[in-house]
Order: structure tokens, then C-alpha cells, then sequence
């Protein structure tokens, strides 16, 4: 099992990252980025405790753990800067907080996004055909999700994705321990935003060729 997307207490989480690891590691999660909310305010403080973190969990612990962030609620005119700001900070993955439908995000957030080559567009909400196929072209995994109310889009991202052949992922947005999920959480999940079981076993392995890409 892979995780690409949670926050620990640098941003909203509830959990320091060894902690969040430790748990995450009992789920069965083998892979596991910190991907705490971020914009321009933030970047420099979180992205090297992230790095330290990851570096000595992966160290030590039968799980890896990545560093990343959530660039968050920012402009979309902001996306391209600061995504490579992130990477040069030692950010190994980017991920946009996409339109989902239960926050205000900015329109055109999700194609800003794509456009600065994130690596997923995290909770896309009802993510346009054409911006869809634009991540396809991009190599920018869409993300199927169980984080309450960001949810409420899968079947949507789902049906597009099949329809112009754009990557998935799962992922899981933990912020507290009851929000990490098991293999089989995950497969239930996944099957019901509409998919098949081969289109889960994919998205897995959509996750470890986007681990293998960053690492």
C-alpha cells in the first residue's frame, strides 16, 4: 500500500511524523509522503523538517517516507513558482490542492496546476474534460480520495480519467490516525467511485512509478 498525500502537525495534521509513520506502517502502508499545506508563508520552514524526518524514519523504520508538500489555496498565477520553489527546498513530490467541491478554491486552480507540472492533483472536484486530457498529456496523476466531503467527487474524477486516459492514484489526505486506510479500505473505496479491481491494481501501480520517479 501506498500513500502519497498526508499532513502531520506542520500544517493540520494531528500527528508528528514518526507517529503518523508508525501508524501508517501498521496499516500496511509500505510508502508514505508528508505533504503538509503550503504557500509561499511556509515553504522554507516545512519543507527541511519534512526532509529530516523522512530521512531518518526511512532510516530506521520498514516503511519510506517521502517529503512533499500541498501547495495550498494560492493563485493560480503562483502555481509555476512556487512548485519549483518546493523542489529546490528538497520537496521530492508536489502535490495542487485541487477544486474540490467543499472549499472555495480558486477556478482554474486545477489547470495552473497541471500546467506547472505537479506531480497529483489532489481532489480535483468536478475537473473538466479538457483539463483532464491536459494532465494526461502532462503525466499529472488525479486523485481518488476517502478524505471526508473531498470525496464527494470520485465518481466524477473517476469517469473522466477512463475517458481520456488521465493516471490515478489513491490517496488518502490523513490529517488524524482514523483517516489512514488498509489495503482493503482502500480497494472498497476505489471500487465504489465506479471502478474495476484492474483499475485499482493501476492506480497502485501508477503510485510506484511516481515513487520510483521522485525517491
Amino acid at each position: 500500500m501506498i500513500d502519497l498525500h498526508t499532513h502531520t502537525i506542520f500544517s493540520d495534521g494531528e500527528l508528528i511524523p514518526s507517529e503518523l509513520a508508525r501508524r501508517a506502517a501498521v496499516k500496511g502502508i509500505k510508502i508514505l509522503a508528508l505533504t503538509d499545506h503550503a504557500d509561499s508563508s511556509n515553504l522554507d520552514f516545512i519543507v527541511p523538517r519534512l526532509q529530516a524526518a523522512a530521512a531518518e524514519i526511512s532510516t530506521w523504520w520498514d516503511i519510506k517516507v517521502v517529503p512533499g508538500v500541498e501547495l495550498t489555496h494560492i493563485a493560480p498565477e503562483a502555481f509555476a513558482k512556487l512548485a519549483q520553489r518546493a523542489r529546490e527546498l528538497g520537496a521530492r513530490i508536489v502535490i495542487a490542492h485541487g477544486e474540490t467541491l467543499v472549499e472555495p478554491v480558486v477556478p482554474g486552480t486545477n489547470r495552473a496546476a497541471i500546467l506547472a507540472g505537479v506531480d497529483i492533483l489532489a481532489h480535483p472536484g468536478l475537473i473538466s474534460t479538457q483539463d483532464a486530457k491536459l494532465a494526461c498529456e502532462k503525466g499529472v496523476c488525479l486523485e481518488i480520495t476517502s478524505r471526508s466531503g473531498h470525496s464527494l467527487s470520485n465518481g466524477h474524477v473517476a469517469r473522466v480519467a477512463e475517458k481520456t486516459g488521465a493516471k490515478l492514484v489513491f490517496n488518502t489526505d490523513s490529517h488524524d490516525p482514523a483517516d489512514l486506510k488498509s489495503m482493503p479500505e482502500a480497494k472498497k473505496i476505489v471500487l465504489g467511485a465506479g471502478l474495476s479491481e484492474a483499475a485499482f491494481k493501476k492506480m497502485l501501480q501508477n503510485s510506484r512509478s511516481l515513487f520510483e520517479k521522485i525517491k
